[in-house]
């Protein structure tokens, strides 16, 4: 089957998220939400879950899933206000539980956050599946820059988070805890496994240099042929060494302090402390 895929692109943030409807019926799923945040003020705003909700009642959808592709680094995370507004299932990797307990650490964040993904309400692992409507979502764990990322196939769609970019980009960056340039070159060659008709979906773009404007869709073959990083034969030590000294070079996500504390709790923020406001921790000299 072939789902039709709805796009949302934020600039802030350069993240796309999507909606993915059953095109036998009204069943869809949401994949890699955002939660507006202007870490100056720390003021949080919903218009970009907002702009997929007015698209899904607009529509008459059926929100069966909302689905991360990974803990994301660099924007907040939106479902639980998707699910209160929209309803579904709130879904990630399995090794979720190896971020909140490295991350739950560096934020010091205290017995009382969980660390077993139960924030969640379903924990995939490889070789799962899921149904939107009639159309089976199938599961596959693709780490390297994260523990938990995960890529989601769903019919002749492939959701691939940041595990790779457009052709022009190339890969993402392997230098968070738990990531692992020789475990990206591996879940790459599993993703460039499916047939090359397949459509990729990427979770970010940031123009490449000559582009003019934002992408996020291209196919199995292309990503072969023409990635930068993985494409045409490059092999896995050229691969892991080229990913190594580029990643020294990169500073930190503008917004990894607040995603990395949101996120690991399913997009909700920490508890709010005794005078009833929610703060979000600045670690010194952690990441």
């Amino acid at each position: 089957m072939s789902p039709e895929v709805t796009s949302f692109f934020d600039e802030a943030t350069n993240t796309v998220s999507y909606v993915v409807k059953d095109p036998a019926g009204r069943s869809c799923a949401i994949i890699d939400s955002v939660l507006d945040f202007d870490y100056a003020s720390g003021h949080t705003d919903t218009r970009s879950a907002d702009a997929v909700i007015d698209f899904v009642t607009r529509e008459g959808l059926e929100v069966e899933w909302i689905i991360e592709t990974h803990v994301h680094a660099d924007h907040l995370s939106a479902a639980p206000y998707l699910q209160e507004k929209l309803g579904g299932k709130t879904g990630i990797g399995k090794n979720i539980t190896i971020v909140q307990d490295t991350f739950g650490k560096v934020f010091n964040a205290g017995t009382e956050f969980q660390r077993d993904g139960s924030q969640f309400d379903a924990l995939f692992e490889e070789g799962d599946s899921f149904h939107i409507g009639q159309m089976r979502g199938d599961v596959l764990h693709t780490p390297g820059h994260t523990p938990a990322c995960m890529t989601y196939v769903i019919g002749d769609a492939a959701f691939v988070g940041d595990t790779i970019f457009m052709p022009d980009f190339g890969t993402a960056r392997c230098d968070f805890p738990g990531g692992s340039a020789e475990q990206m070159y591996d879940s790459v060659q599993k993703i460039l496994s499916l047939p090359d008709e397949t459509r990729i979906f990427v979770c970010h773009d940031y123009k490449a240099p000559g582009r003019d404007e934002y992408a996020w869709e291209s196919t199995v073959g292309e990503q072969k042929a023409q990635n930068v990083h993985v494409g045409a034969g490059k092999t896995k030590d050229d691969f892991v060494r080229m990913r190594t000294e580029r990643d020294a070079t990169l500073g930190m996500p503008k917004l990894i302090i607040p995603s990395l504390q949101v996120n690991m709790r399913a997009g909700d923020m920490p508890p709010a402390e005794d005078n009833g406001v929610t703060y979000l921790k600045v670690p010194v000299n952690r990441l």
